[in-house]
């Protein structure tokens, strides 16, 4: 069985609760069920709605939780968070006291070595978290040089863009298209010079796949979409909250915190970003990049901290 840890999941819960038990939550990214399944355990009253993308999370957290789902408590719809305001509308709950966001990616897409989004382990070069035609191969076989520097550059900071996207052109014009992970890894490893791989302190490969899962996927427009989903549907006393994973994300959530309270929609509270304890980092390494910021309405009662 695939097993996937919730991250920040205590502060996740805690967060939800400071202004009463919530009756109706949305766990906007809710994959293989970890956070839905603690709200339902740990508020017996509360209903949740889980959204996601992938067909194969869904149907395992359809059989983890066909309790609460036959109690009435716990539906699932497949589809991209950017439909959240449709779906809320159709589930009849009425508005949410809280909707949630976490922005990781799961182990279950990391594990399966065909869903081609992990470096260490080799299969196709997919990344399609739903039912999208464009696959990350699709796009190092069509993009020009120019354009895979721009988006290994602007979708995975990555300091070296430029020699990568010219060492993939080059690979294409002498040996055809990359078609597997293993092979793109391999071509970045003999574009990098050996010292400097070794004082990368990270895999040579990891932002190369981060850019391209997020291109593959639209993640930065659909995280921006999504956003103005959540802040249209969420109750007039409930909280946005969102869980990233690196700074382009971060900065699109706090940016849209930012307008939102501008507008007077309410407050960033607490106004910085919760981080994981140095005991969770030891048990899930995941854990040690994420960023749980949390947006509260004004109708809330919580006054303004830290």
């Amino acid at each position: 069985m695939i097993e996937h840890t919730p991250v920040l999941l205590e502060e996740v819960v805690s967060q939800l609760a400071r202004e009463g038990i919530p009756s109706f939550v949305v766990d906007a990214t809710v994959g293989l069920g970890g956070y839905s399944e603690r709200f339902l355990i740990e508020w017996p009253s509360c209903r949740v709605l889980g959204i996601d993308q992938d067909p194969m999370a869904l149907e395992r957290t359809v059989v983890r939780l066909s309790k609460p789902i036959e109690e009435g408590r716990f539906r699932v719809c497949a589809g991209n968070f950017r439909q959240l305001g449709q779906f809320v509308k159709e589930s009849g709950w009425g508005m949410p006291d809280g909707i949630v966001f976490d922005l990781g990616v799961s182990n279950l897409q990391l594990s399966l070595s065909e869903r081609g989004f992990s470096f260490q382990e080799d299969g196709p070069l997919d990344m399609r978290m739903g039912a999208g035609e464009k696959t990350a191969g699709d796009l190092l076989k069509d993009l020009s040089e120019a354009e895979l520097r721009r988006l290994f550059r602007d979708y995975g900071e990555e300091p070296h863009s430029a020699a990568i996207a010219r060492g993939i052109v080059k690979h294409r014009e002498q040996k055809g298209p990359i078609m597997t992970t293993g092979e793109l890894v391999n071509v970045i490893r003999t574009v990098l010079p050996a010292p400097l791989q070794r004082k990368m302190n990270r895999h040579p490969a990891r932002r190369i796949f981060q850019a391209l899962r997020i291109a593959v996927n639209d993640e930065m427009e659909a995280l921006r979409e999504g956003l103005d989903q959540a802040i249209r549907s969420v109750s007039g006393n409930g909280c946005v909250l969102v869980v990233s994973y690196h700074s382009l994300e971060d900065r699109i959530v706090k940016h849209a915190f930012n307008q939102w309270e501008t507008e007077g929609l309410g407050r960033r509270m607490p106004r910085k970003a919760i981080q994981a304890s140095p005991e969770e980092i030891q048990k899930n390494y995941k854990s040690r990049s994420a960023m749980l910021r949390v947006f509260r309405m004004s109708g809330s009662k919580i006054g303004p901290g830290r």
